[in-house]
């Protein structure tokens, strides 16, 4: 790639033109646990945080009512950090001259003028769209004068409160690379091998430990073995009005073919199969140019989720109230050498992969030079989202609607996505796995059908897969 390319693809500024297009998209800005006291006691005084998205410097809080408020950080009067400002409770009063502002930005007071001034009526604070879902602040930074799409009608966003749980994470690298990495189907067979297994019972919202659906010659697998013993998938990908849909075969017999369905919504969520009956809908979101925090969001299709243990299998890793990683470059990511030689193929832990992930993107630098990267035939699906963000970019330069849930008409979909990960019969893999998550789908506790209209379209654009290099 050339140099031009990979600046266009990875600045996200305001005012650069990558930027631009992620601004037409719905954001996570916060964690509604931030603002939980037990995990952050300032919050039971203070409900305010400093926040940075798409290299942005604002202020969210939550006033008394419990409603809450993004806006630009810096006072409107003479540019003072309003994340210092005041919660009254109707509103955030900065300490500079008292000027307070309430959650849409409309400004409420000037005390220091004259009596009978009006100046406060003619001050507007920016503010943007929040919506809450899910246990996720979302945000939309797009043009004042533009309507937001719907918040799109994925299975995590539709699935009741008690069926989901979300976390985040920090990393040092620029969203993409991170973002790359997740749509990477061929990568768990090496960054994430465990060379023993472990029993299922202790599986439970750990990823690559579960087993994969079905079973060969009367046993059912953990998906780490099936990862570890076929390292060369057949990968193709599907065009889908959300981004893409990926298919990655790994034949385990004349009989039988391990078939992992995932899928990357445009431009930085991907959604991929955690267990036999719960899903991870990740969604990688630029803090600046050289970092992004993933969001992620657990969807049960069964139990309701336990957020405790998942809750505190997570927290082991991070450290609050930011959720900065306590493994990366300062500490080679907790790299045992010795491990690497017995227990798994990276050495860097087993309880947790993020930190594979986290050490793959990091690594690589703060932005990926991919000038100098020489891509091969399992990296088709990197090319084509990289084709598919700049025919975006020129898109919004154009002034044109840019493609995926961007669209209203796109994002009100009820699309799912469906995810697998099993053992499929060698001669129907698309069958077969068709039928297993319209089961998972009909067994849901939650209303968690599709409309007809949905499930052919995916039937029909999946018709098209191909798997020619990109």
């Amino acid at each position: 790639m050339k140099a031009e390319l990979n600046e266009l693809i990875t600045r996200v500024g305001p005012g650069t033109p990558c930027g631009e297009l992620l601004r037409r998209y719905w954001q996570p800005v916060a964690l509604v646990d931030e603002f939980n006291p037990a995990l952050d006691p300032a919050m039971a005084l203070r409900p305010v945080k400093a926040v940075r998205l798409l290299g942005q410097d604002l202020v969210l809080f939550r006033d008394a009512r419990g409603a809450f408020g993004l806006l630009d950080r810096d006072c409107p009067h003479r540019g003072a950090d309003l994340s210092f400002g005041r919660n009254e409770g109707d509103g955030l009063r900065c300490p500079f001259h008292g000027w307070k502002f309430d959650v849409a930005g409309r400004c409420l007071e000037t005390p220091a003028e004259p009596p009978g001034s009006t100046l406060c009526q003619r001050v507007q604070q920016r503010s943007y769209p929040l919506i809450e879902r899910s246990g996720v602040l979302f945000a939309w930074l797009g043009p004042i004068d533009a309507t937001p799409p719907p918040l799109p009608a994925f299975d995590c966003f539709e699935a009741p409160a008690s069926h989901t749980f979300a976390f985040k994470g920090l990393w040092h690298c620029n969203w993409l690379q991170a973002f790359e990495v997740g749509i990477d189907p061929a990568h768990a067979s090496y960054l994430h091998r465990f060379f023993n297994d472990e029993t299922l019972d202790a599986a439970y919202g750990r990823q690559f430990r579960g087993a994969s659906a079905g079973e060969v010659g009367g046993e059912r697998w953990p998906m780490t073995r099936v990862m570890r013993e076929f390292g060369q998938p057949d990968i193709s990908f599907a065009t889908m009005p959300y981004g893409m849909q990926l298919t990655s075969l790994r034949p385990i017999n004349d009989a039988l073919t391990h078939t992992r369905v995932t899928n990357a919504i445009f431009p930085s969520t991907f959604v991929i199969p955690l267990s036999e009956t719960m899903t991870i809908t990740q969604i990688h979101v630029p803090v600046d140019d050289t970092h992004n925090y993933w969001y992620a969001i657990f969807t049960s299709f069964a139990e309701p989720v336990d957020r405790e243990t998942m809750r505190a299998q997570r927290l082991e890793a991070v450290n609050l109230p930011d959720y900065i990683p306590k493994s990366g470059r300062h500490n080679n990511w907790g790299f045992d050498p010795e491990e690497q030689q017995t227990r798994t193929y990276l050495g860097m832990g087993e309880s947790d992969i993020n930190v594979h992930d986290q050490w793959a993107c990091e690594s690589m630098g703060a932005i990926q030079d991919r000038t100098r990267e020489h891509l091969g035939t399992t990296d088709k699906v990197i090319m084509a989202n990289r084709r598919n963000l700049i025919k975006a970019i020129e898109t919004v330069q154009a002034g044109g609607t840019p493609p995926g849930v961007a669209d209203a008409t796109v994002a009100v979909q009820r699309t799912g996505p469906d995810t697998m990960d099993g053992l499929a019969p060698a001669q129907d893999c698309e069958g077969w796995w068709r039928n297993a998550v319209q089961a998972r789908r009909d067994a849901a506790p939650w209303d968690a059908r599709l409309p007809p209209a949905a499930a052919e379209a995916a039937s029909s654009e999946s018709s098209n897969t191909t798997g020619a290099t990109a």
